[in-house]
């Protein structure tokens, strides 16, 4: 067992800034771990955290031994040996922290907040993703949102899809803005670039989607996964420099994860730029051509219907005015 001794008064690692000062935390290595590897000492000192968390914090510098910075975790250590570590938080433990993210608000009352998300802003925290994101900027804007289930976000947009969501600000719009979207009364429609002649000038695509059992980072139709339908609208086509594409419109009735990417891709139409279900960068775009265009909803504490239109953001309007050269929107 590692038994403390008093906190010593100077840290042997470099301090961070003040605002993210990690618990520092000292031990001296008892008899039962000599010779052992420092991140078991590692684990005896700090519990609370998993053995490869520790590691990675031995790898970054933030463990010293009898005052000098260890470089490897599996290094022997000695009864007798005085360990300092700076217990850097988990990732996800830092994630739900406010940052001063600039957010493009449309609409806004105490009660809720609508933004016209960017293309690239991450939504939720999530591995590679734990700082920087929307709900970041949310808790920053706002302080109860800190009280609320996922800052009071209700649903989500692809990093790399653009345009309109709502978020509520208080524990009853959010039950209610939840509620709405589960029962399918929201309004929610897309603008999209796909690959392609559409042979119809709309249909409706009704399969159901889950993890595809080959790569949990995709969706997939699977006949047991969950019900799924989106209405699909062509309003343009045109033979470009990158092949064949059509603008269309698509209106969501429920609202599965990336379920308009694969639904489009499931009819041989995957939308440019959408590398991960077969479409490729063209007309410019190097992201999916996706943006959220139209939001409609009641408002949760009025009953009043509020309805919502964003623009195309410049690069989507570009490749937009390549196949649909009577207005770059909807």
């Amino acid at each position: 067992m590692v038994h403390p001794p008093p906190q010593i008064e100077q840290p042997l690692l470099a301090e961070p800034e003040e605002d993210d000062a990690p618990e520092q935390r000292t031990a001296v290595v008892s008899r039962e771990l000599h010779g052992q590897r420092l991140d078991k000492a590692l684990v005896a000192m700090a519990e609370e955290f998993s053995r490869a968390h520790l590691q990675g914090l031995v790898e970054q510098g933030h463990v010293a031994v009898d005052g000098v910075v260890a470089n490897s975790a599996s290094r022997k250590v000695l009864a007798g040996q005085q360990i300092v570590v700076d217990l850097v938080p988990t990732p996800e433990s830092r994630a739900f922290r406010a940052e001063a993210i600039p957010l493009h608000t449309v609409f806004e009352d105490e009660h809720l907040m609508v933004i016209d998300k960017p293309a690239g802003l991450v939504v939720h925290p999530a591995a590679g993703n734990w700082s920087g994101t929307l709900l970041n900027g949310v808790l920053a804007h706002h302080a109860a949102a800190s009280t609320l289930p996922r800052a009071g976000i209700v649903h989500r947009l692809d990093k790399d899809t653009s345009g309109l969501m709502v978020v509520g600000k208080t524990l009853p719009a959010v039950t209610a803005l939840a509620r709405a979207i589960a029962a399918r009364e929201v309004h929610r429609e897309y603008l999209a670039l796909v690959h392609g002649h559409l042979a119809q000038e709309s249909f409706r695509v009704d399969v159901p989607l889950a993890r595809d059992p080959q790569s949990r980072v995709r969706m997939a139709v699977v006949a047991s996964g969950k019900p799924a339908q989106t209405d699909v609208t062509r309003l343009a086509m045109a033979e470009t420099a990158d092949g064949p594409v059509s603008a269309v419109r698509c209106k969501l009735h429920t609202g599965r994860t990336h379920q308009i990417r694969v639904h489009l891709a499931s009819r041989g139409y995957p939308l440019v730029g959408d590398q991960m279900y077969g479409g490729y960068p063209a007309l410019g775009l190097q992201r999916q051509a996706l943006h959220a265009a139209r939001l409609g909803f009641a408002h949760p504490q009025t009953g009043d219907v509020l309805r919502f239109e964003a623009d195309l953001p410049p690069d989507l309007a570009q490749a937009w005015q390549q196949v649909d050269t009577r207005h770059g929107g909807a």
